[in-house]
């Protein structure tokens, strides 16, 4: 495993790489509250199938990339580090895999910068226009994503940390839960990561036209968070081949819960043929 440093404008995103140096680049994007540790079950098998795989800590979990200030957590942004790691990796176009709030991130990107990805894979969460949609006129997913609405609070921080942080992590092993808890126990480091949810605006989803490259999205049906209805309206917003595939009795932690699942839907999909 390498440790890579990518510089990001002014901040520094620390990210791992395995795999053959020349082979087709894929890059794995984590979500809340987590790191690119949480891919450690999905990647093994990307790099023994000849893919180059590099995973960053994203910006506010990455150490020296954790500026004060919601202002710096708005959704552009979060695209332009993902562009820079790309950079970093040849210019690419790349495969993009996100999950959580990497997979709202690599929907931006694929819709704003589709030359610059081979495919797009979404886990967990829908299309940010099908996540409005489900918000709007579903009563179940606007009960789900209360949650959101809480952690906007400036009380958040305590609360988490005095517990409810690994509450979150339904159905991921204590063990597995733990180095996330103390990474979020650094000084700063919840505030950065809660900043993400805090800096969200309806602006960002101006001028968000469908998705016209390869598209893989994968849906958990215990997902506590993400409901049916916008993993189906997912679908009205892809231009390009679309799969769409649902993972059963496994909760919102799909990359920790099912690796294997996941990593095989994955080669399908960057592979297709091998």
């Amino acid at each position: 495993m390498e440790q890579l440093r990518i510089p990001s404008g002014d901040l520094v995103l620390d990210a791992v790489a395995t795999g053959p140096a020349d082979g087709p680049v894929v890059v794995l994007l984590h979500g809340f509250p987590q790191s690119s540790r949480s891919w450690r079950g999905v990647w093994p098998a990307l790099a023994a199938a000849g893919l180059r795989v590099v995973a960053p800590d994203l910006r506010g979990y990455s150490p020296d990339a954790r500026p004060v200030g919601v202002e710096h957590y708005r959704m552009p942004l979060l695209v332009e580090d993902v562009l820079a790691v790309v950079d970093a990796t040849g210019g690419g176009p790349v495969h993009l895999v996100g999950h959580d709030w990497g997979a709202a991130i690599a929907w931006h990107t694929a819709a704003r910068h589709p030359q610059r990805l081979t495919t797009l894979t979404a886990v967990s969460v829908p299309h940010p226009l099908a996540f409005v949609e489900a918000l709007t006129s579903d009563d179940d997913q606007r009960r789900r994503s209360q949650y959101m609405r809480d952690w906007l609070a400036p009380e958040t921080e305590q609360a988490l940390l005095a517990g409810g942080l690994a509450e979150v992590f339904g159905g991921v092993p204590e063990l597995d839960v733990e180095p996330y808890v103390e990474a979020m126990r650094v000084p700063g480091a919840l505030t950065a990561a809660l900043s993400y949810y805090r800096a969200q605006s309806r602006a960002d989803l101006v001028g968000l036209g469908p998705i016209t490259i390869p598209t893989l999205h994968v849906w958990s049906d215990q997902d506590a968070a993400l409901g049916r209805a916008g993993a189906l309206a997912t679908a009205a917003h892809v231009e390009g081949p679309y799969r769409f595939e649902v993972l059963q009795g496994v909760s919102h932690w799909i990359p920790e819960q099912a690796p294997d699942r996941l990593a095989d839907l994955l080669l399908q999909h960057l592979l297709p043929g091998q």
